[in-house]
């Protein structure tokens, strides 16, 4: 039996009533004193075992002692009337207690059991008459035991399904609460890409225009004509950075095809780190993969943009070498410099180098930074290519 349910619960109200109606019709049919007073007894105590839930919500073992105490009172309140009998009806009550109480298979033997026990009294009392009076009786045991077990499952489909819905409502929470989280995670995270694109770009734009602007304030009272180019320079540098900023506020990109190549965006940034600054770099490009992703060309491009940015403000180097490199499933960028090296904790906490660690990593990639033989500072970056990334003669583009 169920932990959860209770016959008497399920069925309270009409027990209560047919065991009312049963008492009240059973004690006026009868019409001797003493037989009235042995049937209020009985009564009482077939009442008062029925309703002890104890009986009902414990083992299966008691559940069958309560039904034999009170089949065997029924048979009592039976034998005590001849003729047509009101008390084989408590056995309707009986028989959805033990459909509901036991297993379905005991349940249906307990019914047997009840026609028996009515069959046996009524035949004893009444003759063979009394058996003709068993058919009805038995039908209605059949009846209310099949109530009580569709009531029982009805009852039980209706836990299940309200448990099915807790279960939802939690299962529904979590993932709300799962939801929450990867939306603050995607802000955090838009949020730091943004903050490398405004480094990565304005930064290196503000830092040439400060070393042009440097060199042109020292040139103007010796070389004016040069001091004006260098300042016409660094208006072509502040135009490009705040074209920068304009498409990184606005978190737009351009299509792939409109832009640059990356071979020629790299080309390009080495060319004005040199009209900016006495830094002599040898570049060696290889040919990337044409169909790098725009995540990838990205991460490139950046770490040569921070890297040589770095060195202008905190090498005090006279040549820088940039290689790009494909190897079997990895795409390489190399940059090294012969200036004074640098401070591992500088390394540690820059928000440039911690950008470029972060962009490697989003990729399946690695970022090292470290000293260059011979003097001066290496800074490197891998990235994993897919088996469709193949080298075909053609640079990927950049989106810069």
């Amino acid at each position: 039996m169920s932990k959860d349910l209770d016959h008497t619960r399920l069925l309270k109200i009409p027990m209560v009533v047919v065991m009312v109606a049963v008492a009240v019709a059973g004690l006026l049919d009868m019409t001797m004193p003493s037989e009235r007073s042995t049937a209020a007894l009985l009564l009482a105590a077939f009442a008062v075992i029925l309703f002890t839930p104890f009986m009902w919500k414990g083992k299966e073992i008691w559940v069958h002692v309560g039904l034999a105490i009170l089949s065997a009172l029924a048979a009592g309140l039976l034998s005590l009337h001849r003729g047509w009998s009101f008390f084989p009806i408590l056995f309707f009550l009986l028989a959805p207690t033990a459909m509901m109480s036991l297993p379905i298979k005991a349940g249906v033997v307990w019914i047997g059991i009840f026609t028996i026990i009515t069959g046996i009294v009524l035949y004893l009392v009444n003759g063979l008459i009394g058996l003709a009076l068993l058919l009805p009786y038995f039908a209605g045991y059949v009846f209310f035991g099949i109530f009580g077990w569709v009531t029982l499952r009805a009852e039980k489909n209706r836990l299940h399904t309200e448990q099915l819905l807790t279960e939802l409502q939690a299962a529904h929470q979590q993932l709300q609460e799962y939801a929450d989280r990867m939306e603050e995670l995607v802000i955090s995270q838009e949020r730091n890409r943004i903050a490398r694109e405004m480094h990565d770009t304005l930064g290196h734009r503000l830092t040439i225009a400060a070393v042009q602007l440097e060199a042109a304030q020292r040139l103007i009272p010796a070389d004016p004509e040069r001091a004006v180019t260098i300042v016409g320079t660094v208006r072509e540098q502040v135009k490009e950075g705040l074209t920068d900023l304009r498409r990184t506020v606005a978190m737009l990109r351009a299509s792939i095809e409109e832009d640059m190549p990356l071979n020629k965006a790299l080309t390009r940034l080495v060319e004005q780190v040199q009209q900016a600054t006495s830094l002599v770099i040898h570049a060696n490009l290889d040919d990337c993969p044409q169909d790098l992703s725009l995540p990838q060309r990205q991460t490139i491009y950046r770490t040569a943009q921070e890297a040589l940015t770095n060195i202008q403000r905190h090498a005090k180097a006279s040549e820088a070498w940039l290689q790009l490199t494909t190897r079997n499933d990895t795409v390489e960028l190399l940059i090294s410099d012969n200036g004074v090296g640098f401070a591992e904790e500088q390394a540690k906490s820059g928000f440039g180098l911690l950008g470029l660690k972060e962009r490697a990593e989003l990729q399946g990639g690695d970022f090292y930074i470290n000293e260059r033989a011979g003097g001066g500072t290496q800074v490197a970056v891998h990235l994993p290519l897919t088996r469709n990334q193949k080298i075909d003669g053609q640079a990927g583009a950049i989106d810069g």
